[in-house]
């Protein structure tokens, strides 16, 4: 009976880190912050993400208390420079009004062909109708050496 639950027990852990090879490390903004919405992983696909093909975020969150609304604030770094900025409306990534509990917030884009490989930091800001800040997070990305659809 102990071999069995050994057995299960590395084929369950096995699964679980399958299901998180794609899983970016967050970190939130301020450790020290006492956030509405708390993000508990996000998973990008595909990672490495390839120039010129489309490319998906999707961030998974709980929140306390139901929001209406709301926008997304998104600066990218790469090697530590910022080079770009853009503003979502949340109801556009997510379906609104967000209930009490669990929610998904994916964002899908083809990144240029022309974007230069290597690592990047995304930052994002989630904000009330009030200009309230109900999380804030960081994870890094990594977009490939392959060939890219502008490329071919």
């Amino acid at each position: 009976m102990e071999i069995l639950s050994s057995k299960f027990f590395f084929f369950s852990t096995l699964c679980l880190l399958c299901a998180f090879t794609n899983a970016a490390d967050i970190r939130y903004c301020d450790k020290k912050a006492d956030y509405d919405v708390e993000v508990s992983g996000v998973e990008i696909s595909p990672d490495p993400i390839a120039r010129g093909q489309p490319a998906t975020f999707s961030i998974a969150a709980t929140t306390g208390k139901a929001l209406l609304g709301g926008k997304l604030v998104i600066d990218v770094s790469y090697f530590g420079w910022y080079i770009h900025s853009e503003t979502h409306d949340l109801c556009g990534e997510t379906t609104c009004p967000v209930s009490i509990g669990d929610f998904v917030i994916a964002h899908s884009q083809v990144l240029p062909g022309f974007t230069p490989p290597g690592s990047y930091t995304l930052k994002m800001k989630m904000i009330d109708g009030n200009k309230h800040e109900l999380t804030c997070i960081t994870f890094g990305f990594t977009i490939g050496f392959g060939s890219s659809v502008a490329d071919i």
